[in-house]
């Protein structure tokens, strides 16, 4: 597996070269969230504003409204928690393009409840106009840039940092609404989300092994969420659909596959894993995946569970996991 270092620093100050419209914000987080590339390059087009969102959110509003098109990066938890009114007033009811990146989604820190947003999709997707999604791997992130600057409205991105794998192939770019299917099967569908799919796909591949018929599909966008692929996937699981996400399971990636279920009147069990309605500790992402269940091996429990059998699969068995460093050069100020 490849792991590429800081794919959004390189990423957006190659891509905003010819795009002088293109502004960006920090809220006292700039090497931490990984634009501190773009200050150098772009000296003139970078703003920061200090530890003081709310006001950096309707500073936003007032450059898009003057053409402009606002970047604000901060860790997701600043965003949506300290200033949600001003994303609601300043930005989402005028409609205006602002692009948010919240960095630090779910999990990915040892920070606990202060720095892990594990209910931001669940807050931004309510908000009416707002666009969500979710890049997976390096490649959605390095192609997810041209297709944020062509919706007409806001967008908040779930934003991975630091050592990121590339699960998806390069000629595969990042497409809106537009879910990944990565394995085709009848039994049971897994849907997963960020960086549950990269957990999904070290446990699918034992479970094929095992003779388990399993459709897993990646799902990269949150809003809109209408791709036709999504309830294809429910109706043909015979079985049990299983969602994964670093998220709590309310209002997130299994709360949507739960609304498709209920619009269409598809009457099969689900099972959502993520956090259950808690706040998680402060450790590894390894750790905390494992200890709230939402790791390869709780997966192969979850599909034991709906096929009513065991396959006696152990930790061992499974492909090595892949350990991040909590600090490192690729996260400074890491938490």
């Amino acid at each position: 597996m490849e792991i590429l270092t800081k794919v959004h620093n390189h990423n957006l100050v190659k891509w905003a070269r010819d795009k002088p419209e293109v502004v960006v914000l920090s809220a006292d987080l700039t090497s931490s969230t990984e634009i501190d590339m773009f200050r150098e390059a772009y000296p003139n087009r970078f703003f920061s504003m200090g530890m003081a969102e709310q006001n950096m959110v309707s500073f936003a509003g007032g450059l898009a409204r003057e053409g402009f098109y606002p970047f604000i990066h901060t860790f997701a938890v600043f965003i949506y928690r300290q200033a949600y009114n001003q994303i609601v007033c300043s930005v989402a009811y005028p409609n205006l393009p602002v692009r948010f990146f919240g960095f630090l989604p779910g999990i990915t820190t040892p920070g606990g409840i202060t720095h892990q947003a594990i209910e931001d999709i669940a807050v931004m997707r309510v908000i009416p106009n707002m666009t969500v999604i979710e890049p997976g791997d390096a490649t959605e992130i390095e192609t997810m840039l041209d297709v944020i600057q062509a919706v007409n409205g806001p967008v908040y991105v779930r934003m991975l940092r630091g050592e990121i794998p590339r699960l998806f192939p390069q000629e595969e770019p990042f497409r809106l609404d537009e879910p990944r299917l990565l394995s085709t099967g009848s039994d049971i569908t897994v849907f997963s989300s960020g960086i549950c799919t990269e957990e999904a796909i070290r446990a699918i591949k034992v479970l094929k092994e095992c003779g388990v018929s399993i459709q897993h599909v990646h799902v990269s966008t949150h809003k809109p969420f209408k791709n036709p692929l999504i309830l294809e996937g429910v109706k043909k699981a015979k079985y049990g659909i299983i969602t994964m996400e670093n998220h709590a399971i309310l209002g997130g990636l299994g709360t949507e596959i739960a609304e498709l279920m209920a619009d269409h009147g598809v009457s099969k069990q689900l099972i959502r894993m993520g956090l259950k309605d808690c706040f998680a500790h402060g450790a590894s992402r390894h750790y905390l995946m494992k200890e709230y269940g939402f790791d390869s091996l709780s997966l192969i429990k979850q599909v034991e569970t709906l096929l009513g059998t065991s396959f006696n699969i152990s930790e061992d068995d499974l492909a090595a996991v892949r350990i991040e460093p909590i600090h490192s050069d690729a996260k400074p100020e890491a938490l």
